[in-house]
């Protein structure tokens, strides 16, 4: 496809294109504009589209190829992590902050200006929350929130979205405790969508999105229970990777 595929607004019910359609360059684009409704947000995720645009352009939907992918049971832990886990120095919850997440998430990054997290995608993925639909995890040290990340659920895949961290090691404490979590609810397959250092040390991989896509298709109508992840408990995760 030479131009990405223009949505109409106000339509959530209204199909994406096939995702294997997307623009090379840019690597993924597939289409342009529609709305942040939560039926569109649903309906794209369950296709392996999402959204991601900046402040004054319209909205961008993507689906790159090759994709960003962990599997929870693949996680990698460091000896350093695995050592800094049995301090016990940082308490686990889940969707206890929602809001504070998503806002420290759409934080300014050290050598990056603004930020993709632009007030009206607040605003759709907190709505997907009360829908219980995204998630959050949330690191704290002394009761101050110090790291976290949030995500979307769909079926046996979850989508993240973005992490932070105020203190080190804390957005990758959060990612054992969400791949301990996802493993206990039989979620397979975690979407990263873009690769860094970080995560490929913690075993993300590139894998063709045709493989990508016909690994969520298998898992995006499994039956889990739907709602608040919050158990009121206090979690501190471990690591078994040897």
């Amino acid at each position: 496809m030479s131009m990405p595929y223009l949505l109409a607004p106000n339509d959530p019910s209204g199909s994406f294109p096939d995702p294997a359609e997307a623009m090379r360059d840019p690597d993924g684009l597939l289409a342009v504009g529609g709305d942040l409704s939560s039926g569109r947000l649903i309906n794209a995720y369950r296709q392996g589209i999402f959204p991601w645009y900046s402040e004054g352009d319209p909205i961008l939907w993507w689906s790159p190829d090759p994709r960003t992918v962990l599997t929870p049971s693949s996680l990698h832990c460091s000896r350093s992590l695995r050592k800094l886990l049995r301090r016990r120095l940082f308490a686990v919850t889940m969707d206890r902050a929602f809001p504070a997440v998503i806002r420290a998430c759409a934080g300014p990054r050290p050598g990056s200006q603004g930020t993709w997290l632009l007030p009206e995608m607040i605003s759709a993925y907190c709505g997907l929350h009360v829908r219980g639909v995204a998630h959050s995890i949330e690191v704290w040290q002394a009761e101050r929130l110090v790291g976290g990340l949030y995500g979307v659920g769909i079926g046996g895949a979850f989508f993240g979205e973005s992490m932070f961290s105020r203190v080190d090691n804390a957005s990758k404490v959060a990612l054992v405790h969400l791949c301990e979590h996802l493993i206990e609810r039989g979620v397979e397959l975690i979407d990263c969508q873009v690769l860094t250092a970080h995560l490929q040390r913690m075993g993300a991989e590139f894998i063709p999105r045709e493989h990508f896509l016909s690994r969520l298709y298998a898992l995006r109508d499994r039956p889990l229970p739907s709602g608040t992840w919050d158990d009121g408990q206090l979690h501190y995760p471990g690591c078994s990777d040897s």
